[in-house]
């Protein structure tokens, strides 16, 4: 009876009767003071309340219930829908909502409604993925910056797919340590294709130069970032750089001379098809003739196999002689004995011609190093 004539009341009330009324209604559900008819009635009258013109009503009633792990389910996700500032209150605070809850929220609300979700205190892996998902730049960009948000590799990969054109997220996520070796590379790629574009850099080195130079930097960059990333992320880098076509000749031999002997083997074995073990076994201690069947099954033509068989077995003198990992001479003397041989293709010509500048760099590089140190020396 108390409930129907609060209903009646509410025709006729004032807005700011009604938001006091909104307001204790809740906080006497929160305590409980009602017994089970009661609390029926008073969820009946508080849904009557979701449709109140007046958003300052249905924000006193948030207010009332945010904190309260038992206040109805289906108001707190009505009012997590409603204005930003009832929504603000909702989403923020309510213990209530489950992560489907806030995925079917994200799912059908604004831009903001998606920030307030992100900005939550916790965000769960399947709420931070739907995020991650349609999220756009906003608010992507509070959920990257939320310590509380758990955002898995896939998560991380999927914002580096769709919105790592945007320099301010491609910054968000390189800074990160958890983000995973191939999409570290595919920002990369988006770099370059930025740089590329860009009209200052094109009037500096001409049009014409552009995308060799984009081509050899981001060649430069994943032998960087595939040097440095964690052994089982290196199944993931070779099949994504596979995928984009740069698991070329020329890039395989640049990781194979430059020492990135880990990631070249799982490189192999994603080209192969071999066990990880065999390949492991015969590019460690294989003879000439296993290993260029390896290549060749690895797609590489007979001439080219042979190269980089003897690559292979300058790997492996140089790994006994030096345990921490190829030296710089792998490159100058395979150029040596290529240029020894009696007879010469085509092809084997054109990996002269690689290894003959991979053997140049190595050079470069240890003329830098060298100022460099002379440098603080002197200083």
């Amino acid at each position: 009876m108390v409930i129907q004539a609060f209903l009646r009341w509410l025709e006729t009330a004032r807005t700011s009767d009604r938001m006091r009324a909104a307001g204790a209604l809740g906080r006497a559900y929160v305590k409980a003071e009602m017994n089970g008819i009661d609390r029926h009635a008073a969820e009946m009258a508080m849904t009557f309340l979701l449709d109140d013109p007046s958003p300052k009503v249905r924000h006193s009633l948030i207010e009332a219930l945010a904190d309260c792990p038992a206040a109805p389910r289906g108001i707190i996700v009505a009012l997590a829908e409603d204005q930003s500032e009832i929504a603000y209150v909702a989403i923020s605070r309510s213990p209530v909502l489950t992560d489907e809850d806030l995925v079917d929220i994200a799912a059908r609300g604004t831009a903001e409604t998606r920030a307030l979700i992100a900005a939550r205190t916790t965000v769960s892996c399947s709420v931070a993925a739907a995020i991650a998902e349609i999220g756009g730049e906003e608010e992507v960009l509070v959920l990257l910056e939320n310590r509380g948000a758990m955002l898995l590799r896939q998560s991380l990969r999927r914002i580096a797919s769709r919105l790592g054109h945007l320099a301010v997220v491609r910054d968000r996520l390189l800074a990160r340590v958890d983000l995973p070796s191939d999409a570290r590379y595919s920002l990369a790629e988006k770099l370059g294709e930025a740089l590329a574009a860009s009209g200052l850099v094109q009037a500096a080195i001409g049009e014409g130069q552009v995308q060799r130079v984009k081509r050899e930097a981001c060649d430069a960059a994943a032998l960087l970032i595939a040097g440095a990333a964690p052994q089982e992320e290196l199944p993931q880098m070779a099949a994504h750089l596979r995928d984009l076509g740069r698991l070329t000749p020329a890039f395989l031999l640049n990781a194979l001379c430059s020492g990135k002997t880990e990631f070249f083997s799982a490189a192999i074995v994603d080209l192969s098809g071999v066990s990880q073990k065999r390949v492991r076994a015969i590019l460690s201690g294989g003879r000439i003739h296993s290993i260029r069947a390896l290549f060749e099954s690895a797609g590489l033509g007979r001439d080219v196999s042979e190269a980089f068989a003897e690559a292979v077995l300058l790997w492996q003198r140089e790994t006994k002689a030096e345990p921490n990992g190829a030296s710089p001479s792998v490159a100058a003397t395979l150029l040596d004995r290529l240029r020894r041989r009696a007879v010469h293709s085509t092809a084997c010509d054109a990996v002269a011609e690689l290894v003959e500048r991979l053997a140049f760099a190595e050079k470069r590089q240890i003329a830098r190093d060298y100022a460099l140190l002379a440098s603080r020396q002197a200083a």
